[in-house]
């Protein structure tokens, strides 16, 4: 059967998006390669068309979560004033919505307790794609004429990786959204938003 000249790309992108929710899910670790390929509607043996290693994969699959991330950074924030653009984006970070969609969420709250425990190679993906974050959030504060941006990025991202993951922690629903309105509205103030 011949496929579109496509079909491989489109193959390949189905793999990771299901790839990224297994492993925000459930762990780099925990992840199936018959399983992931099963979601995404392709056989086992397709995989190898694709990647060398369940290794690979998992490489890929964080470079791709880090695409998305920024993806979503420049969809709430390039249209925007830099503080509109920084209030949504806190917003929408430190949301139930986020907090109880982690197959979808942010990799560095998904990833941060496992990654210490992977490849020197996905250690490197998941630090490359936290700068390059850090980078674009650090970019609006000096639009805003905040001092220290480098600094203040780097202090944010730690606030907002930090409570959403405590946030997903506690058991109790209203304490949770307490903690996660605490950080959002403390992060806001900070930055006079």
């Amino acid at each position: 059967m011949r496929y579109d000249a496509d079909h491989k790309q489109k193959s390949y992108e189905r793999i990771l998006d299901e790839a990224s929710r297994a492993i925000r899910s459930d762990g780099p670790h925990k992840v199936g390669v018959a399983s992931v390929m099963s979601q995404a509607g392709l056989t086992h043996g397709a995989f190898y068309a694709h990647f060398s290693s369940k290794e690979a994969l998992v490489e890929a699959s964080v470079a791709h979560m880090f695409e998305v991330s920024m993806a979503r950074w420049q969809s709430m924030t390039e249209r925007v004033t830099p503080a509109q653009g920084l209030s949504t984006y806190i917003d929408n970070y430190l949301s139930a919505d986020r907090r109880d969609q982690r197959a979808i969420g942010c990799p560095m709250a998904a990833l941060a307790a496992d990654v210490p425990r992977m490849s020197p190679e996905v250690r490197e993906i998941f630090s490359a794609g936290v700068r390059k974050l850090a980078k674009a959030i650090a970019r609006k504060l000096a639009a805003m004429d905040i001092p220290a941006p480098e600094a203040t990025a780097q202090s944010m991202m730690n606030e907002l990786v930090g409570a959403i993951s405590l946030a997903r922690c506690e058991p109790n629903r209203t304490r949770s959204l307490a903690m996660l309105e605490a950080s959002r509205s403390k992060l806001k103030g900070q930055l006079g938003l």
